[in-house]
């Protein structure tokens, strides 16, 4: 098989729109501090405040509830470390399958963390969460709770509805990481119970190094970087236009052009095409509820590390799962979570299709899939 270069890891980053593209070119052009009251720096507010409300759209949010931060990163770190502080909460629970930007920033918190699990389809377990917050209830502890809406790995859609039923009426708060869900499935976070959503540019066909913290009125003093008063107090530093344009325009343009490229039947055909070259072929949380893009699997004995060097080598990009556990090739926390058999989740795998994929990307990927498996089961004496 000839190298090619077939990009199925949207998961981690999304290919920059064209659109995004633009509108930063555009921005770039523009000279000033958006926070300046003359001429220049209206013009530079003024693309700012286009975008804020672009992004509100797509969230489901009010304009003023958009706080742009450098990253999905920062803001969740906003959410908790910012959170518990103003909130004064006790302690921070987490899910065992949390991204590890959530993880790290409860754990910064310095204050005690309580995980939840997940299931054998990678849900987490709700019923854990209402005994934890019954008991904190009793004692008079206040919680602030830290859920994912789209795991990155498995593409589980979690059951965040009913999460929100139990915090949304108690003392306590709630914040949703959903970087994986924005564009892909309903927000509607000024309708909803969450007090604090996060999202990033860069995974809908924005630039990285752009994200935004959503926030409901009664979070306004929840901050992390503080600074000479930009985003109405809520995070300080200048603003960078041409990456918040950018975000802008993606959030515009990034739903018809996901949805357009009918990414649950690309994903459809890849898993069919996969179970007929692998049969012993191991696809998770394949009876839950997943975002149409994302395959999380394994061949039983093909080391991850191996096989995405022999797939990079065709010029085939897939992932073990987070980008953000830098360089690590091995074993998946999220399902070491949901119980996987550790001989099985180093075999793991994710494939992830985006706005930009295709049906012949599929076949090429299983072309190449297929060479891969076959020379492992060559190797080891066994039929493909």
């Amino acid at each position: 098989m000839t190298r090619q270069s077939i990009y199925l890891d949207h998961n981690a980053s999304a290919p920059l729109l064209p659109e995004a593209r633009a509108a930063i070119v555009a921005a770039l052009d523009l000279v000033g501090n958006p926070s300046s009251v003359h001429a220049q720096g209206r013009s530079l507010r003024a693309v700012i405040d286009d975008a804020r409300g672009q992004v509100a759209r797509l969230a489901g949010a009010e304009r003023d509830q958009v706080v742009f931060t450098g990253s999905a990163t920062e803001a969740i770190t906003q959410a908790i470390v910012g959170g518990a502080k103003a909130f004064g909460v006790n302690a921070i629970m987490v899910s065992a399958g949390e991204h590890a930007a959530v993880l790290k920033a409860a754990e910064a918190t310095g204050l005690p963390v309580k995980r939840v699990g997940l299931d054998a389809d990678g849900l987490i377990r709700v019923e854990e969460i209402a005994a934890a917050l019954a008991e904190a209830d009793m004692v008079g502890m206040r919680l602030l709770v830290a859920v994912h809406l789209v795991n990155n790995e498995t593409g589980v859609i979690q059951p965040v509805d009913r999460i929100e039923m139990l915090v949304g009426p108690s003392p306590h708060y709630l914040f949703v990481d959903a970087v994986q869900a924005l564009g892909k499935v309903q927000l509607e976070f000024a309708a909803r119970a969450p007090d604090m959503m996060a999202v990033s540019g860069h995974k809908i066909g924005g630039p990285a190094g752009i994200g935004a913290l959503l926030m409901k009125g009664h979070a306004d003093q929840v901050r992390l970087i503080p600074g000479g008063g930009q985003e109405s107090g809520r995070r300080g530093g200048t603003e960078s236009a041409a990456a918040i344009a950018g975000f802008g325009a993606a959030a515009l343009a990034f739903p018809d052009r996901f949805y357009n490229a009918n990414v649950s039947e690309l994903v459809r055909i890849a898993e069919d095409g996969m179970k007929l070259i692998a049969p012993d072929l191991v696809v998770f949380a394949e009876k839950a509820d997943r975002i149409g893009n994302t395959s999380n699997f394994a061949v039983p004995g093909l080391k991850n590390a191996v096989a995405m060097m022999g797939l990079d080598l065709l010029g085939l990009a897939v992932s073990s799962g987070s980008a953000c556990s830098s360089g690590k090739v091995g074993a998946s926390h999220v399902l070491a979570a949901m119980q996987v058999p550790a001989e099985i989740a180093e075999c793991g795998l994710r494939v992830s299709f985006g706005y930009s994929s295709s049906v012949a990307d599929v076949e090429a990927y299983l072309k190449g899939f297929g060479e891969v498996v076959g020379r492992h089961r060559s190797r080891h004496g066994r039929a493909a």
